[in-house]
């Protein structure tokens, strides 16, 4: 892998439509070179704004949450105000994994993982649930508040440790106009299935749900009611080498015509796994590989984000790496060797089918020629992304190698050649 030493020339190195960060420096001097878990969503105002994770990189110490927004359709973007977390490493208790939801009145909430000093398994996924809104569209912000979170067989027996979560994807809404959404649950170290190597792979998680009830009476964040999903019933998908061992991640999900719910997510079995819900969410299907079609082939994922979203078309795109980690020399175990380049696989809905969204075969949308960039020298590409579809203008954006923040258009022209099984 190659180390970029030209901050301009890897910008334009995917070709981007939107350049929505770009960090101050190449060697972490500036803080600001770790940027990630990217969502950007429509403001009440008729504005684009975005949340992220920004730090001089991942679990550099600096973990923050900050937000901008855009005026022009995401040509330009406010410099990023912070709405919590330190500025620099040592400088205090890290903030990450902020997510969004916006109330009927128009109360923006940004909720994420704010770690209070207690490690189980991570010091950047143990942590509370804490939340800061605004009521002016962004520019003025609260004081982080902790929303009570429930405690279940996943965590720590010792009810003062929190839970180990993530929510990686802007939330949805139900079908009664209530948000929702799915999220990562790292078992406990206390409680976990036993791991069979030292790898971080092999951290045990689940696929759980929540629904933020009461959003649109815009309650002080401490008042926000969440009803969770039976953990009895959460979405495990066993290791590839250990199936007792359940590694279920980072589930993306999006609403079909018949108003059924689909669900991907990330695994260690070398492919993307799905479930279905035909109640809203409520309950969901047993996780099995996703297929190009029923009876067709799986697509193939290494452990990494996966996402899928909806087109202004109806149709769907599925965001993925398509090698099953062992690529460019390398095991599923080394992440770094194996997320790139990023591919596109184009879904239509099948009505009648067991796997009610077939696939084409993937295309490739980007790729960065193998060059790593800032201080830690990532090189993952296309992951902890978001989607908008705005004006029939289809945008994902993403983080560039976790330091740039862009947007790319996908077109119907580029999607043309791609063809779903009839």
């Amino acid at each position: 892998m190659n180390i970029a030493t030209d901050i301009e020339v890897e910008l334009q190195r995917t070709k981007p439509d939107y350049v929505a960060y770009k960090p101050g420096s190449l060697d972490g001097s500036t803080y600001d070179t770790g940027n990630e878990h990217f969502l950007v969503f429509d403001g009440p105002d008729g504005s684009m704004m975005a949340v992220w994770t920004q730090s001089s990189y991942e679990n550099a110490g600096d973990h923050r949450m900050v937000f901008a927004r855009s005026d022009d359709e995401g040509v330009t973007w406010t410099k990023p105000i912070k709405l919590a977390g330190p500025d620099k490493p040592s400088g205090g208790i890290i903030s990450s994994w902020g997510f969004p939801l916006v109330s009927k009145s128009g109360r923006i909430y940004v909720i994420y993982n704010q770690t209070q000093g207690l490690v189980d398994p991570s010091h950047s996924m143990t942590g509370t649930m804490d939340c800061v809104y605004s009521d002016d569209m962004g520019k003025t912000w609260t004081s982080p508040v902790t929303i009570p979170m429930q405690h279940n067989r996943y965590d720590h027996p010792d009810p003062n440790v929190p839970a180990n979560w993530i929510v990686w994807q802007k939330p949805m809404l139900d079908l009664q106009g209530r948000w929702f959404t799915g999220f990562t649950h790292w078992v406990s170290r206390a409680r976990r299935t036993p791991p069979h190597n030292n790898s971080w792979t092999t951290m045990e998680a689940v696929v759980e749900f929540m629904r933020f009830e009461n959003i649109n009476d815009d309650p002080d964040p401490v008042d926000i009611e969440i009803s969770y999903s039976d953990p009895d019933r959460a979405l495990r998908v066993p290791h590839y080498t250990n199936p007792l061992l359940s590694i279920a991640q980072e589930p993306s999900i999006v609403r079909l015509p018949d108003d059924r719910l689909f669900c991907v997510m990330r695994t260690m079995s070398g492919y993307i796994w799905y479930s279905v819900s035909a109640d809203d969410g409520y309950t969901w299907s047993t996780p099995a590989p996703l297929l190009r079609r029923d009876k067709g082939d799986p697509i193939l994922e290494p452990l990494c984000c996966c996402p899928i979203y909806r087109l202004h078309d109806g149709r769907y795109v599925l965001l993925h790496h398509n090698n099953d980690g062992r690529v460019n020399g390398s095991e599923p175990e080394e992440t770094m060797k194996n997320r790139a380049p990023a591919f596109i696989a184009l879904g239509e809905f099948r009505p009648d089918a067991e796997q009610p969204i077939w696939f084409s075969e993937s295309k490739q949308l980007m790729h960065h020629d193998w060059y790593g960039i800032g201080p830690a020298g990532r090189a993952d590409l296309g992951v902890y992304s978001s989607f908008t579809n705005r004006n029939n203008n289809d945008v994902l954006w993403h983080p560039d190698r976790k330091f740039f923040l862009l947007g790319k258009r996908i077109t119907p022209e580029w999607l043309a050649d791609l063809h779903v099984p009839g």
